[in-house]
């Protein structure tokens, strides 16, 4: 039994700080105002040397429009990743929307980029609509988007 606590304990211990170096974030993207459909988003990492990392979030609910979110959908293209979970209703003109997301401390202040594709049905398609370098200097402030994206905030 003695032994059988030991394993835990030092299985807990290995993988417990694992859990602890994370940061909860909050991704705020007010919508331009446009006339037209809601705009379908697309959130995502992109490592230091611009490569695709991971899809943090996804806006707009029929996967058929997502092929207009250039950037994002060659980057995941590439990779078997699952955005179940993580996509949401498209986002109306001049709305903003919020989502809560988890960001490893290590990919802060590393490089990394945050960027959003968007794309409205019948309307523009806008790669690269908001890049944001993700470091502690960039959390809270506001960024100004191109095309259907008129802010991105992300708080951590």
């Amino acid at each position: 039994m003695k032994k059988l606590t030991a394993i835990l304990l030092l299985a807990t211990a290995l993988s417990a700080p694992g859990l602890a170096y994370a940061k909860d974030a909050t991704l705020a993207i007010q919508t331009a105002s446009y006339q037209g459909p809601p705009a379908y988003l697309a959130v995502y990492l992109a490592k230091p040397d611009g490569s695709y990392d991971s899809t943090l979030w996804v806006a707009g609910g029929r996967s058929s429009y997502y092929r207009h979110l250039r950037g994002w959908i060659r980057g995941i293209s590439n990779t078997n990743e699952r955005i179940d979970g993580i996509t949401g209703a498209s986002v109306g003109s001049g709305r903003t929307i919020e989502v809560g997301i988890t960001i490893a401390d290590a990919l802060i202040d590393a490089g990394y980029t945050i960027h959003v594709d968007s794309a409205v049905e019948g309307g523009a398609e806008n790669r690269d609509d908001v890049v944001l370098p993700l470091n502690s200097a960039t959390s809270g402030q506001v960024v100004a988007g191109n095309g259907y994206v008129a802010a991105l905030r992300v708080t951590f």
